[in-house]
This record gives structure tokens, sequence and C-alpha cells, in this order.
């Protein structure tokens, strides 16, 4: 038998004994929800265990910037300040697409893209008083051309000085977070590394701000802004600054969180 023979031979057997050992595991339905109710008490642990984190991320201290920072955006130069877009949060990811990066000048860093390609609605960021940008050092003209074919929504700014050196994200990817006291600028939180992968849904982002998803079931310090759970949420092309909730969605809202305090109960 050649080598080649056994390479195939020893593939077919691999293959079969995945699939083998696959069956072994079919159960009935009543072991198959058992095994489930298992697995739900860890996944309900992590996520209390989560929720305890982001609390304590809410009390971190604050670091002031104390920096002038300068970017280039699509409406010419910006101060950090403006990158908030007149809110109070901003969340800032330094993605790689620039000269000497893999795939420029047609395409960002693959891992930077799809961070990207998994970004929610900033719509429902921004009913949260919060801001997400995009930074990189590509040239603007560079930065339009890739964020319309990509179909990528998020702003996205050029830097131009020593941000991402400054805020640890000179050489690889991260996320940081901002907040704005008049014309006061703290950085509050900083995600790198594999921290960046639960990074993109709405959630995730509102986690690692110093103000959270600011609803009032969470821990938060006092006088932290909260409002009735769930009750913020709508169509992400139907907000409307400082409107009263929907009283219809108020009604679905309230039966559904009934409803899964009964099924926790």
């Amino acid at each position: 038998m050649t080598a080649g023979a056994r390479t195939q031979k020893a593939s077919q057997l691999t293959s079969q004994h995945r699939r083998f050992a696959m069956k072994t595991h079919v159960v009935s339905a009543q072991a198959w929800e058992a095994a489930r109710q298992q697995l739900l008490v860890k996944e309900k642990a992590i996520t209390r265990a989560r929720d305890a984190l982001a609390a304590e991320r809410r009390r971190m201290p604050w670091l002031a910037v104390e920096k002038a920072y300068a970017f280039d955006g699509p409406g010419g130069k910006a101060s950090l300040r403006d990158l908030f877009e007149g809110r109070r949060q901003l969340i800032v990811y330094r993605a790689f697409f620039e000269p000497g990066v893999h795939g420029w000048p047609d395409q960002a860093c693959r891992g930077c893209s799809m961070v990207a390609d998994q970004v929610a609605h900033v719509a429902h960021l921004n009913a949260r008083d919060t801001t997400l940008a995009f930074v990189s050092r590509a040239p603007q003209a560079d930065i339009a051309r890739l964020t319309a074919r990509m179909g990528w929504q998020m702003p996205w700014y050029t830097i131009t000085d020593a941000f991402d050196t400054d805020f640890g994200v000179g050489e690889w990817h991260g996320t940081n977070a901002f907040i704005r006291d008049g014309d006061r600028i703290f950085r509050t939180y900083f995600i790198n590394n594999r921290g960046d992968e639960a990074m993109g849904g709405t959630w995730s982002y509102l986690d690692i701000t110093a103000l959270g998803r600011q609803e009032e079931w969470e821990d938060s310090p006092e006088g932290y802004p909260q409002t009735p759970t769930y009750k913020w949420w709508n169509w992400h092309d139907s907000y409307v600054p400082a409107a009263a909730p929907d009283p219809k969605w108020v009604e679905v809202s309230d039966a559904g969180e009934a409803a899964m305090r009964g099924r926790a109960g």
C-alpha cells in the first residue's frame, strides 16, 4: 500500500470512528432533557457571575484623559470628544486596516473584519446614550470604500496621533470604553485579546461601560441612570429621544418578564 493510500485509509477510519462515536450519544427525549437541565444549572451560574462582573466594572475607578487626540472622520477633523457624537459614553474598537496589514488595501485584518461583521445595529447602543466607533490608521477614502463594500454602518475614524499606543492598541486590537462629564473625558474600561470575542452584541458592549445597561435590575452605584427593564427596547428605526415607552410594548414585556420569573422560580 502506498503512502497516499495509507493516508486515505486512515482518514476513512477516523471519519467512521467519529460517526460511530456520535451515534453512541443518541438518547431518549427524557435523557436529553435531563442532560440539558444539568448544563442549565452551570449556564445560569455563569450568567449570574457575568452580571456580578459587570457590576464590578461599574465601580471601576475612572482614568482622566488629559491629552487632546485628533482623528480624521467622514466630516473632516475630529477630536475624541467629537467621537461621542453628543452622547455620554463612547466605545472605541481599534481595527487594523492600514498599510502593512495583510489584505491591504482591499481588506482589513480578517479578525477585525469578523468583529465588524458581528456588530449589532448601533441604534440600540445610541438609545442608551452610548456611541460605538471603530478607528484605524487607513485614510478616510479607503475606509469609506471598505465599509461601503462590506456593509458596515458604525462610524469609522482615522487615527492621526498616538491614540492607539496610549490606549494599549498600538500593535493589537482592543476595545476601550470612555465616559464624558461635560468637557472632561475618562477612560473607564478596556477589553482586548479573547475578551474581544464576546463583543458585537448590544448587551456585551453595554456591560463593559461605566453605566451598564441602565436597567433597574442591575446592581449599580446609587445615582446611576436606570429605567424599567426591557421597556426602552424599540425597532432600530423607531427610537425617539426621551420618548415614553410604548404602552403596548410595556404590556408585552411585563408578561414576558413575569413568565421568565415564573419559570426561574
